[in-house]
């Protein structure tokens, strides 16, 4: 079970992005920018998957996680805790943990064999189900994730990730006009100030991704094809 006491928001923010600086699960690149899963050029990378080889900081993460949905959401306001395949389901499972909740995962599709099932695990009509993920971009993952949750018969109102990129104004919104808050520990805004203080990469690349984040689909446009 998690302690009854955690730092402020904020705190939490600070700490988190702390934390993925330090495994360098933080990749920032000007020069030669990543090439996201959409195709889209980015001089920014993350990649949570790392926190579940470092146990102490997977395991305060996890508390901030647990603690901010108890927070945000309520302290009885879930009875399944479902994790999204794949980067979500070992989260999950430890959030379940601490809350001592059921927990299940959700497939990205259906299997294509057995009982072509989409959720793994029990979940019964009625739940009330959080879905845990690693990360969340501009939310369109998410939205597969709660349908089939909701197909269940149960219902899916909160999703509660790590990191959340806070820079498409139009995540949030979207996902409240399905009723889904969205819960989250830090965004790149919180990695960039941590970074800036720490060092951690050159002026002129910060800048850089500064220039991104302010304006990350003009910067992507005047890439395209570079």
């Amino acid at each position: 079970m998690i302690a009854a006491s955690f730092p402020p928001k904020d705190e939490i923010a600070r700490l988190t992005a702390r934390a993925l600086l330090e495994i360098k699960a933080v990749h920032f690149n000007a020069e030669t920018p990543f090439t996201l899963a959409s195709g889209l050029p980015s001089p920014t990378y993350i990649d949570c998957r790392k926190l579940i080889s470092y146990p102490r900081i997977r395991s305060m993460l996890m508390d901030f996680l647990s603690v901010t949905v108890l927070r945000e959401a309520g302290f009885e306001a879930f009875d399944n805790i479902a994790g999204g395949e794949t980067a979500g389901i070992p989260f999950a499972a430890l959030v379940a943990e601490r809350l001592a909740l059921p927990m299940t995962y959700v497939r990205k599709k259906p299997k294509g064999y057995g009982r072509n099932a989409r959720i793994e695990g029990a979940m019964a009509e009625g739940q009330r189900v959080l879905l845990v993920e690693d990360l969340t971009t501009d939310g369109g993952s998410k939205l597969s994730f709660v349908q089939a949750i909701r197909d269940t018969g149960a219902t899916c109102g909160h999703t509660a990730v790590i990191f959340y990129y806070g820079i498409f104004p139009e995540t949030e919104p979207n996902l409240a006009k399905e009723g889904i808050a969205l819960h989250h520990l830090c965004t790149w805004w919180d990695v960039l100030a941590e970074a800036r203080a720490q060092g951690s990469f050159d002026d002129a690349t910060l800048t850089e991704v500064e220039a991104f984040l302010n304006a990350p689909r003009e910067w992507q446009a005047a890439r395209m094809g570079q």
